[in-house]
């Protein structure tokens, strides 16, 4: 009869071990099928949360899209800004992506001229470059931003864009190519580019922007 119990006991430490092997064994494995799952977020569940006031100037709603997932860097987030409001100036350890999704609103970087920038337009922000963005001050504007991390950091945070800094807007360089390029699209077709247009319009560039043009603005003509 003792010889049954210790046999008995035997075969339980051992069965014991087995489970314990196996639990050992299928954790690594149910992580890494999960790290082979494909996750889908549904619009409209990310949570829209007012900017920090110490980082922003004006009304700023920022929703994130996701964050860094090891061995990924990368995180992404939508942020919103309301006419006038802007950023403060900062840097990116590893630079930023800007992919503007409505609206019209204005970048710098530190020393250089405010440029506009609008929505489909996409703008890439080198390492540490110095810089703000925002909204106009007639429009609102809104743009996904996409940035790696260092160390868990992926923003350097410095002083805010005064009023003075903000109030000097493009240049007006810019807003001249921009208000020719809206004149050049709006422009009524000559009459030879209506009737020949279609089938030749190698001789409708020669005789408007050449014979009509340079040749006939010609002064000694």
């Amino acid at each position: 009869m003792k010889l049954l119990t210790t046999t008995d006991l035997s075969l339980s430490l051992f069965t014991a071990a087995l489970q314990l092997v196996s639990l050992g064994q299928a954790a690594p494995a149910d992580a890494a099928q999960e790290s082979q799952t494909i996750t889908i977020v549904r619009s409209g569940s990310q949570a829209l949360q007012n900017a920090p006031a110490e980082h922003f100037t004006g009304s700023v709603r920022v929703s994130s899209l996701f964050g860094a997932k090891a061995p990924s860097r990368v995180s992404g987030g939508s942020v919103t800004f309301e006419p006038g409001a802007r950023s403060a100036w900062h840097t990116h350890p590893l630079g930023q992506v800007l992919i503007v999704t409505a609206g019209t609103g204005w970048i710098q970087n530190w020393g250089g001229p405010i440029q506009e920038i609008r929505q489909g337009d996409i703008v890439r922000i080198p390492p540490g470059v110095k810089h703000w963005h925002g909204a106009s001050p007639t429009s609102s504007m809104t743009h996904t931003a996409i940035q790696e991390e260092v160390d868990g950091k992926n923003f350097d945070w410095l002083e805010k864009v005064s009023d003075d800094q903000y109030s000097r807007g493009p240049s007006i360089t810019q807003q001249q190519q921009k208000t020719q390029g809206e004149s050049a699209m709006n422009k009524e077709p000559s009459n030879i580019k209506k009737t020949f247009g279609d089938f030749s319009p190698k001789l409708v560039q020669i005789t408007d922007d050449v014979l009509f043009g340079d040749v006939w603005e010609r002064s000694e003509l």
